[in-house]
């Protein structure tokens, strides 16, 4: 492994300092009390997991564009630090934890017309089909004995987890693949028929479970063996602790449903009002299949999707326009990310883009092209995944809407050329 951008880290840094126009020793702002000042407030723990400079390059955005103590809300100027959940603030993904949880135990109702189609307007007629063969036993709006019905919970699985029927079927189609991702919408689409009271318990019950289960540890599901344990990283509750104490406003931008990250958001201190997910409409209390629309189309917080959401959400742009990239002072200062779905809302934050390496392409390509030199990457905290083959940046490194892959462009029309893995 070599060093990141390590020229680049240390001119950013450097350039952080100044703009401020103070070290981490210099006097306090007169309006600030010396128990207050920029000085003494609260910076990263020290950890080995941090990669080259990269906490002493958050510390420096803390210092820069903190102010301690605030009780930090964009509404009143503070800066915005958005985080995705799965596989960002924790290890694995509590969507998956969630589903498989519902799988197990027998919680997910059968769609209430009898008709798996209209669980998601993606669903082709294949998928369609197989489901309801699979699990012909169940009935229509009441919860599916998947606990037992070792076929319905595989052929339900196969279509979550694989995008394709046990035959082999495509099991979504028509979507636009930087706007939805149908296998995380079919993920709550499938919360139907319960309250959100209720869905509150589950999600509860399987965050237990997941945190109570050793590392590595993985759970029998119909047929199949899936994953069974997540992890809080601690360097990311500490991350969230600092933003948080230097008056940052803190939010949540996930692909999972968003009452599951609501339920694993509070222990962070992240309220659940500052939780953006996948969202299904109500009838009454209870959930539907239908799902919320964001810009006027279908979109979920799924690569272009999450920017439309908090444009809409955090600063109030509505329609077509919240897909487009707003001017710098509407924007978030700090984002933090992992996969391919978060390189959007990534591309749109104005000082630091955290990214930890999962190998996924667009966005590694993304910030290990790094331009404008604020984009930092960092091994996975726990269980961080061994070096990738070069990624191909100019072939394959965008995600096309019809889910092809193409070159990667940048904004000026350059191609990003290949990039190597160096941070892993």
């Amino acid at each position: 492994m070599t060093r990141f951008t390590r020229l680049a880290g240390a001119a950013a840094l450097a350039g952080l300092l100044a703009v401020s126009g103070c070290s981490s020793h210099d006097s306090t702002p007169a309006a600030q009390s010396p128990a207050t000042s920029k000085a003494s407030c609260r910076t990263l723990a020290e950890s080995a997991a941090w990669y080259g400079d990269n906490r002493d390059r958050i510390d420096a955005m803390l210092a820069k564009l903190g102010t301690c103590g605030a009780t930090g809300s964009v509404n009143a100027g503070a800066p915005l630090a958005l985080f995705d959940w799965d596989n960002t603030l924790v290890k694995n993904d509590i969507g998956d934890a969630t589903f498989f949880w519902m799988v197990r135990n027998g919680k997910l109702r059968a769609p209430s017309d009898g008709n798996w189609a209209s669980t998601s307007t993606f669903l082709t007629p294949q998928a369609a089909s197989a489901l309801s063969r699979a699990c012909a036993a169940a009935k229509p709006g009441q919860p599916m004995a998947t606990d037992t019905d070792t076929a319905c919970a595989d052929e339900i699985i196969s279509v979550y987890t694989g995008s394709e029927t046990k035959a082999g079927e495509p099991a979504f189609a028509g979507f636009n693949a930087r706007r939805v991702e149908p296998a995380y919408a079919w993920n709550a689409q499938m919360l139907a028929g319960w309250s959100e009271s209720e869905l509150t318990e589950f999600a509860k019950a399987a965050r237990t479970e997941n945190l109570d289960a050793p590392v590595g540890a993985e759970q029998k599901i119909g047929s199949g063996v899936e994953t069974a344990w997540v992890r809080y990283y601690p360097q990311m509750r500490d991350l969230v602790e600092a933003l948080h104490a230097n008056g940052f406003d803190v939010r949540v931008i996930s692909a999972s449903p968003e009452l599951i990250a609501r339920v694993w958001a509070e222990e962070l201190g992240i309220p659940a009002d500052h939780v953006m997910g996948v969202r299904t409409e109500r009838d009454g209390d209870v959930l539907t299949p239908r799902l919320v629309p964001c810009g006027g189309e279908t979109a979920i917080t799924y690569i272009e999707g999450k920017r439309c959401r908090v444009n809409e959400e955090v600063f109030g742009v509505s329609g077509p326009a919240a897909f487009t990239q707003l001017p710098e002072p509407k924007r978030a200062a700090f984002a933090a990310g992992d996969s391919d779905t978060d390189v959007t809302f990534l591309t749109d934050a104005t000082a630091l883009r955290l990214v930890l390496n999962r190998n996924k392409t667009e966005l590694m390509c993304t910030a290990y092209d790094n331009a404008g030199g604020n984009w930092l990457v960092n091994p996975m905290f726990i269980d961080p995944k061994k070096q990738s083959e070069p990624y191909a940046c100019a072939t394959k490194g965008y995600i096309e809407p019809t889910g092809a892959k193409a070159p990667l462009h940048r904004p000026d029309g350059s191609v990003v050329p290949d990039q190597q893995d160096r941070v892993y």
